[in-house]
């Protein structure tokens, strides 16, 4: 999942901006330095806002970091998975095009920095009740979604035992395995090899269907 830029667009008497500015320097610094590691005070310099306002739309660092998980990872995930499966002709397509373009990035970039919600999954969801469960409800959207279209690769031709909501969770596991060893080794190809190994594994469940 890409980072969304910091707006240099910035207005006098625009809270919605300010905020926006905060959230986006707050989304930033968590999915590269971690949530604990990144202090009110220096994501208030990175947004360029006062003390002031920053209690103002966020009165505590945990309602900051919910509206990251909120608004900022779940639109990540929405834009670099959901929507792209969505809008490809098959799910295997879909998810070929996802790992292609998210590659492509890495290696534009030259590092791997992880996935903005595997990142904050490991690290927020075991101490914080309201966390585990916005993380887990993207996680949840995630996985519904590339089961729908799943479901939808096969309504012409069933195959018989194919779970999709299982083929699903599969796609998401590998997929945040692979991008958690790519971290590791600072290297894309866990990435190439997962994602051949899952279009393949769905394309052959997919094909069975049609040739019965």
């Amino acid at each position: 999942m890409s980072e969304r830029p910091i707006s240099s667009h910035r207005r006098m008497n625009d809270p919605e901006g300010l905020r926006q500015r905060l959230v986006d320097a707050a989304y930033a610094a968590f999915s590269t330095r971690g949530y604990h590691s990144s202090a009110l005070h220096d994501l208030k310099r990175e947004a360029g806002v006062t003390g002031g306002a920053l209690a103002h739309h966020f009165p505590t660092k945990k309602a900051l970091g919910l509206a990251v998980i909120q608004d900022r990872v779940a639109e990540a995930v929405e834009l670099t998975w959901i929507t792209p499966v969505n809008l490809a002709t098959t799910t295997a397509d879909g998810i070929q095009a996802v790992f292609a373009a998210i590659i492509s990035e890495l290696e534009r970039k030259g590092a791997v920095s992880g996935c903005p919600l595997n990142n904050l999954a490991l690290e927020l969801s075991r101490e914080d009740e309201d966390f585990q469960a916005a993380i887990e409800a993207i996680f949840m959207r995630w996985r519904s979604a590339i089961a729908d279209k799943l479901r939808g690769d096969l309504r012409a031709a069933p195959v018989h035992d194919f779970d999709s909501e299982a083929m699903a969770t599969l796609v998401v596991a590998t997929y945040s395995g692979a991008m958690a060893m790519a971290k590791a080794s600072q290297s894309v190809a866990p990435l190439k090899i997962c994602a051949a190994q899952l279009t393949s594994i769905i394309r052959n469940q997919t094909l069975l269907g049609h040739e019965s």
